[in-house]
């Protein structure tokens, strides 16, 4: 919508209050010429008239920090979503989501620190290393939730929580039952006391669910560069992130790009995860599921996303569908964090050898399919033996899905991952 203003004009990004009994918030996008803003619905308020008059704020979107905020379940704005008291501004500092921090230039990385998730097939093939950003991707009803929420369960109890760390949980545009289900697990569990919880569900506007993300990094950025943190980072899902942006794109009449999205499709994202970064002050590790529409890992989307990742998680609709969990495509996982001076060249070897296994089965199961395994030279039915065991090594049980099917998790140290790898290939 379009509001005139006759002098002084407002900030991009300012709020805007409108005279009205709701106080209805428009958040500026852009100005036009003549002292026309055009705003968005930051609350879809459908009592606004034509005619109404607005005032400026002076000030953008901002959220509450700190201690106060540990253990809540916020929005995009900061109001409470847990049914508890609102936190009052003053309890807390406040920050505008919007304001990029400040840029650190003698920042150096420290040695690779890596955290163990008690996930074989992650450890192995996909180290989790403190400071960098994981991917999961995959289409709908694979496993991308189930996963993050393991993850965050095992990082938290089994060990692979970084020393005074705090856990951040973005929910992007997801199912309400998913964010009840992740609120309930850490409840049960006792893991709210280090947990911030931002959720924007596929329920609300376009405009919330851009900014949460936002909103929770702003946040997480707070106790990084004040508290000197680290943070574990996981947001549900990245994907839904640039369709909330596409859509607000549509709102604003943008030409859309070849592939169909906003024509802000790379800045969006790249601004976002520059500020999932690390600095002097402490780190910040995030874990970022990435839905696949129509199962097309060749998504423009996607793979913008990717691009941004040390290290990817192809979730597979066909490894599901054989019972495997976690259903990871292992020929298509990959990390760029694999290497001897990471995780040290025991592992990295294996890693090696894993991989050439897994190739030569995929190659393999086509001419099994036409002259049968039996026609296969000995060392040939020897490797493809190997793979398959390596395969059902790396599924496991989930911790998370226990209450679900009484089966109990397992959890994996990084040591007894590459003894069960050795005893398969050598």
């Amino acid at each position: 919508m379009r509001v005139q203003f006759d002098a002084d004009p407002p900030e991009i990004n300012e709020l805007l209050a409108t005279d009205n009994e709701q106080k209805t918030q428009l958040l500026v996008d852009h100005l036009e010429v003549g002292g026309v803003a055009f705003c968005l619905n930051v609350r879809t308020d459908r009592s606004l008239l034509k005619g109404d008059t607005v005032q400026r704020t002076g000030k953008g979107i901002e959220v509450p920090l700190g201690e106060p905020t540990i253990g809540r379940i916020l929005n995009a704005l900061g109001d409470p979503l847990d049914g508890q008291p609102a936190i009052s501004p003053d309890e807390t500092k406040r920050k505008n989501i919007l304001k990029l921090p400040p840029r650190s230039s003698n920042f150096s990385v420290a040695k690779p620190e890596i955290l163990e998730t008690g996930i074989k097939v992650i450890d192995f093939l996909t180290p989790f290393v403190k400071g960098r950003k994981i991917g999961v991707i995959g289409g709908a009803g694979v496993g991308k939730t189930v996963t993050t929420m393991e993850l965050i369960n095992n990082t938290a109890q089994g060990g692979g929580q970084i020393d005074g760390s705090l856990s951040f949980f973005a929910g992007i545009g997801e199912r309400i039952r998913e964010g009840h289900e992740l609120w309930d697990t850490l409840r049960e569990n006792d893991l709210l006391k280090n947990t911030v919880m931002f959720f924007a569900q596929m329920n609300e506007n376009p405009v919330q669910r851009s900014l949460i993300g936002i909103s929770a990094t702003a946040a997480a950025e707070y106790f990084r560069d004040e508290q000197h943190k680290d943070i574990l980072f996981f947001a549900d899902n990245m994907f839904r992130y640039i369709q909330a942006r596409n859509e607000l794109s549509t709102i604003l009449d943008q030409i859309p790009n070849e592939g169909g999205y906003e024509p802000t499709v790379f800045s969006d994202v790249k601004v976002l995860q520059d500020r999932l970064s690390s600095n002097e002050n402490g780190s910040i590790t995030s874990v970022q599921t990435i839905y696949v529409p129509a199962d097309d890992i060749s998504d423009p989307a996607v793979q913008f996303i990717q691009h941004e990742m040390d290290s990817i998680i192809v979730l597979s609709r066909k490894v599901a569908e054989l019972g495997i969990r976690p259903a990871v495509d292992l020929t298509m996982t990959s990390s760029s964090l694999l290497t001897p001076e990471i995780v040290g060249e025991r592992h990295y070897m294996l890693s090696v050898q894993v991989q050439a296994l897994l190739q030569k089965y995929e190659s393999l199961k086509g001419i099994i399919a036409i002259i049968g395994e039996n026609e296969l030279s000995p060392a040939d039915r020897a490797d493809y033996a190997k793979a398959k065991k390596l395969i059902t090594n790396f599924s496991q049980n989930m911790n998370v899905m226990t209450k679900h099917n009484g089966i109990p998790g397992d959890y994996f140290t990084r040591e007894q991952t590459l003894n069960s790898i050795e005893e398969i290939i050598v």
